[in-house]
């Protein structure tokens, strides 16, 4: 069965990304408030901006914790589809990252 990774764009303009195997079942979950505890349950309407189908469950839980680690400008450019500028962004963190191995 595969595995979807998604953000939903919240109405509070922040990012929320999730991971399921039931995406349609999911997202309406998230516009219910089902779980009046979770990040999107406050900031609703949310809407799905991005999703990429995986075959297998390590794969999305991968690219899950991958994105949920990513800056905001990282995520906007994926949403947009702009890879060159998602590589640019990774050029500018390693070299930032260098420059302070170097300091320290």
């Amino acid at each position: 069965m595969p595995f979807s990774v998604y953000i939903l764009e919240c109405a509070d303009g922040s990012f929320y990304v999730g991971m399921t195997e039931a995406l349609e079942k999911r997202l309406a979950e998230h516009q219910s408030g089902l779980n009046p505890n979770a990040y999107t349950s406050q900031r609703r309407p949310v809407k799905l901006v991005w999703s990429m189908t995986f075959d297998s469950e390590h794969q999305a839980f991968v690219r899950e914790r991958q994105i949920k680690g990513w800056s905001r400008a990282k995520k906007l450019a994926l949403i947009r589809g702009d890879w060159d500028h998602v590589h640019e962004i990774v050029k500018r963190e390693r070299t930032s990252r260098e420059k302070k191995k170097r300091t320290e």
